[in-house]
């Protein structure tokens, strides 16, 4: 049988790579997108609800799925306000954990970030290790929070201090090998694929970080 998923977060980046992997991956009959905006794209599997994912708890009557990919995070430029930015990295993924667990949902993958720890003293880390820690709470059986490295790739905003550090990553990835690899950049199109074959395979609950990723992502065949 074809499965449903639901994705929040499909219009950003490794978001937007993850929706175009699903909706070609056969094993997907339906593709559920949940957002303000919409992904101006149009596909037989796809189905778009216009929400407030500060309100994701109003939608609980269409969350239905066999999988929830949460791709939700926003940066201190997009969100200067510390409340608004905990809302939305931590309230956004721990809403839908709840709704995952009272709707029967027994597989999550929410992106996380590498360095992710409650007690950081740099908040992006903090807020992301406390939204783990929550979220893992929950108890969804299978909820997986995936540890990207520096992510590559385009984005549509300017961010100076990400291009360079992408650019000089580009050199020393090649030499990152063994315990080194984990800190390697990864492009948003590896983060898809390795979510989606973390999904589908039957590995422990937890953490996986930026090394695993980048093998998932290399065993995933749609």
């Amino acid at each position: 049988m074809s499965k449903k998923a639901i994705i929040l977060g499909a219009t950003g980046l490794s978001g937007g790579h993850l929706l175009e992997q699903l909706l070609h991956d056969a094993r997907y009959g339906e593709v559920v997108v949940f957002g303000r905006n919409s992904t101006s794209r149009e596909h037989p599997k796809l189905r778009e609800f216009h929400a407030d994912l500060l309100k994701l708890e109003e939608q609980e009557a269409r969350f239905f799925a066999d999988e929830v990919y949460c791709c939700i995070g926003t940066t201190k430029a997009k969100t200067p306000d510390k409340d608004t930015y905990r809302k939305i990295d931590l309230g956004i993924p721990l809403q839908a954990a709840k709704l995952c667990s009272k709707n029967g949902i027994n597989t999550l993958t929410v992106i996380s970030a590498m360095g992710a720890k409650a007690g950081s003293p740099v908040f992006y880390n903090r807020i992301k290790g406390e939204m783990e820690e929550k979220v893992l709470e929950v108890g969804v059986p299978r909820t997986y929070m995936v540890q990207p490295s520096l992510i590559g790739g385009e984005r549509d905003e300017n961010r100076p201090a990400e291009w360079f550090f992408k650019q000089l990553f580009k050199g020393l990835n090649y030499l990152m090998v063994g315990p080194l690899k984990k800190y390697r950049s990864i492009q948003p199109e590896e983060i898809a694929k390795a979510m989606i074959w973390l999904s589908n395979e039957e590995l422990p609950p937890g953490r996986y970080e930026n090394d695993r990723l980048i093998e998932f992502a290399e065993q995933y065949k749609a």
